[in-house]
């Protein structure tokens, strides 16, 4: 009868971590189609919320979608937190693991990453893994805390940051840099051999990790699935229909307001045309309202496609670094052989001619790069190489 029971947890286990697996592993998949246009398509870059008027529905919901892709890496990276800091036997502190782990992001966000984009070290773009390493080693500073005080920070970190945009620093004032690295992108370097530009802004990402360890406790092995789903339900419709009220209404939480525009579906993009950088809070209600329903999806759907699709999802969700680092190298190739061989037909870029070359790239890449990853993922849960499980 132990065995049994043992053997019902670890199946329970199992599919407790496959569903954050299948979601990690599908937004690596809108990353990427995130990725291929900014390589391909950069010629019609977006801005920041971005001008409807300006960009085709097309290029609009195809960038609207990875709005979802960093706010579920730091959530899930908190939720992961947790799940170290809880195993099935006891518990332990996940301090030590979080400050190595992000200390080691750093590293690599300022090495590889940044060679992977530009081909040089002229410019360093501190961006999403730069948030994630700094979230993770300020939950390495406050985990010990209870855990009530835990989701006190992240909520009001996360719903007051909006409130601190009117606070700016000049180039020449102290406070400059720490408040351009926390709140306000900018330039924290530029001269003649070397620019360090901070993309993400890191105080509204160190919010949601918070948030996500404090969730944590729902994937905790005395939690029913029914009601981890029924949770996860609640959280997602609460977060949406708060999103609705603020931006409906325009009360609070996003830069911009909305107005009417010429036709319905301007109107749509009007509202959901949210600043990422740093996120606003309705940015973020949309963007983990829309994960934890999926997040609740996974659990619920079943049949024989949604198996093989949740294994997909699982091939590149269990191993995230490495194809995150694969694919950027990948499309560093791609592009340098495409300028070797067709040269820039955009001015100073090469690019294809419409969204939906970017698609098709996309997946082609993705097939190509499923059997590396999903050989990596096996070969990490199998290996005992320690500096493994940090890729």
């Amino acid at each position: 009868m132990p065995s049994e029971l043992a053997g019902g947890q670890d199946s329970q286990l199992r599919s407790r971590i496959k569903s954050i697996d299948a979601m990690r592993g599908l937004v690596m998949l809108i990353m990427l189609v995130d990725h291929v246009r900014e390589r391909f398509f950069l010629h019609r870059q977006v801005s920041d919320p971005m001008d409807i008027n300006a960009t085709e529905p097309a290029l609009f919901w195809s960038r609207m979608a990875a709005h979802l892709c960093a706010p579920t890496f730091v959530f899930l990276t908190g939720l992961s937190a947790w799940l170290y800091a809880n195993p099935a036997a006891g518990q332990r502190s996940a301090a030590g693991f979080l400050a190595k782990r992000g200390l080691f992001i750093l590293a690599l966000e300022v090495t590889l990453v940044t060679f992977s984009w530009l081909g040089s070290y002229h410019t360093v773009y501190l961006q999403v893994m730069w948030a994630i390493g700094i979230s993770m080693l300020a939950l390495a500073l406050l985990c010990r805390l209870p855990a009530h005080w835990l989701l006190v920070i992240g909520l009001v970190i996360v719903f007051g940051h909006n409130a601190l945009t009117p606070v700016q620093f000049d180039h020449s004032e102290w406070g400059y840099s720490l408040w351009t690295m926390l709140h306000d992108r900018g330039y924290l370097l530029q001269s003649e051999w070397l620019n360090i530009k901070v993309s993400y802004p890191v105080l509204p990402w160190i919010g949601v990790i918070l948030l996500g360890y404090c969730a944590g406790p729902l994937y905790a092995q005395s939690m029913s699935a029914t009601r981890r789903q029924r949770w996860l339900l609640a959280l997602a419709i609460g977060s949406l229909v708060l999103l609705l009220l603020l931006r409906g209404f325009n009360l609070y939480g996003e830069t911009l307001d909305w107005q009417l525009q010429a036709s319905a579906w301007l109107t749509l993009m009007d509202f959901l045309n949210f600043t990422k950088y740093p996120p606003s809070l309705n940015f973020l209600l949309l963007a983990l309202g829309c994960m934890g329903l999926i997040l609740w999806g996974l659990e619920r759907v079943q049949g024989r496609l949604a198996s093989r699709v949740e294994r997909l999802l699982v091939s590149f969700g269990s191993a995230p670094l490495f194809f995150y680092l694969l694919h950027l190298y990948c499309l560093l190739l791609m592009y340098s052989i495409g300028v070797a061989v067709w040269g820039r037909n955009h001015g100073d870029y090469l690019g294809v001619d419409h969204i939906g070359w970017v698609w098709l790239l996309s997946a082609v890449l993705a097939l190509a790069l499923y059997g590396p990853t999903r050989w990596f993922g096996q070969f990490k849960q199998a290996t005992r190489l320690k500096w493994v499980k940090y890729l």
